[in-house]
C-alpha cells in the first residue's frame, strides 16, 4: 500500500491568515480541513475545499474541541454523546461545502486534544466511529490505540498516521506544543527514514516505539512546513519508485 502525505488545513479565521495551505496543496495527497470549532470559518472551509479540488487533493474533516482560544489543544471533560455531537456538527458543516463543490468526504481525523482523548478512551472513540459509520468513511489515527481498536470492533476503516514534525513520548503518545515551532528538515527526514526502514519511531527520551502507518502528516501551521513536506514527498516518491510499496505499512 502506498504511503500518502496529509496536512491539517483551513485554520485561518476571518482576515487572519494561518498556515501554509496554498504552497502545500501541490505536495500533499489529502487535506484535513478544520470545521470551525478550534479554527476555521465558513469562507475558509469553502476556499480550502475549492483549492484542494483544483489541486486534485482529497478532503477529510478535521473536527476539534470547541476552544478557538486554545486552538483545540486544551483537553475538556466530555461525555461520549457530546463528542458524537461536536464531531457530527463539524463534519456536517464540511459536508455541505463538499456537496456544493461536488467533492466526496474522504475521512475523519480528530484534531489536537480531541485526537489524544479518543486515542485513550474507547467510549469517546466509539462516538467518533458513530459519525464515521454514518458517512461511511475511514478514520485517521494512531496504530495500537483506541483509534484502531474501536474502528476494528465497529468495522470502520482505519488509516494509521505517522508524524514527522512532532515528538513522541515514551508510551507512544504525541507531544503537542501549544504553539507551533519549526522542525529541522533533516530531523523530519531522519524520522521518516527510520520509520520506513525499521518500523519504529524514536521517542523524545530515546525509546524505540513500533510504528505502523499508512499516511504521514505535516502540519500546515509549522513555520517551515513547505520545506518539510517537500523533503518528505521526495522520500515517499523515492520509496514508491524503487520498491512500489513500503514494508512497514
Amino acid at each position: 500500500m502506498k504511503v500518502t502525505l496529509n496536512s491539517d488545513m483551513g485554520e485561518s479565521y476571518g482576515i487572519h491568515s494561518f498556515g501554509n495551505d496554498e504552497a502545500l496543496l501541490g505536495l500533499i495527497d489529502t487535506a484535513n480541513v478544520a470545521c470551525g470549532f478550534h479554527a476555521g470559518d465558513p469562507s475558509g472551509i469553502r476556499e480550502t475545499v475549492t483549492n484542494a479540488a483544483a489541486a486534485g487533493v482529497s478532503v477529510g474533516a478535521h473536527p476539534g474541541l470547541p476552544d478557538p482560544v486554545g486552538f483545540g489543544r486544551r483537553e475538556m471533560k466530555l461525555y461520549a454523546d457530546e463528542v458524537r455531537d461536536i464531531v457530527l456538527y463539524q463534519v456536517g458543516a464540511l459536508k455541505g461545502f463538499l456537496d456544493a463543490a461536488g467533492v466526496a468526504l474522504d475521512h475523519i481525523k480528530p484534531h489536537g486534544s480531541l485526537y489524544g482523548m479518543v486515542a485513550r478512551d474507547e467510549a469517546l472513540m466509539d462516538a467518533v466511529c458513530d459519525v464515521a459509520a454514518m458517512y461511511e468513511v475511514p478514520v485517521y489515527g494512531m496504530a495500537g490505540t483506541a483509534h484502531e481498536r474501536v474502528c476494528a470492533a465497529r468495522g470502520v476503516p482505519f488509516l494509521a498516521e505517522f508524524y514527522v514534525d512532532l515528538e513522541y513520548s515514551a508510551n507512544g503518545g504525541l507531544i503537542i506544543a501549544r504553539r507551533p515551532h519549526a522542525t529541522p528538515v533533516e530531523r523530519a527526514v531522519e524520522r521518516m527514514m527510520i520509520a520506513l526502514d525499521q518500523g519504529v519511531a524514536i521517542a523524545a527520551t530515546g525509546e524505540r516505539i513500533p510504528m505502523r502507518f499508512d499516511t504521514v502528516c505535516v502540519h500546515s501551521d509549522t513555520p517551515n512546513a513547505v520545506a518539510v513536506a517537500t523533503a518528505i514527498r521526495a522520500v515517499i516518491d523515492s520509496q514508491d519508485s524503487t520498491s512500489g510499496k513500503v514494508s512497514h505499512v
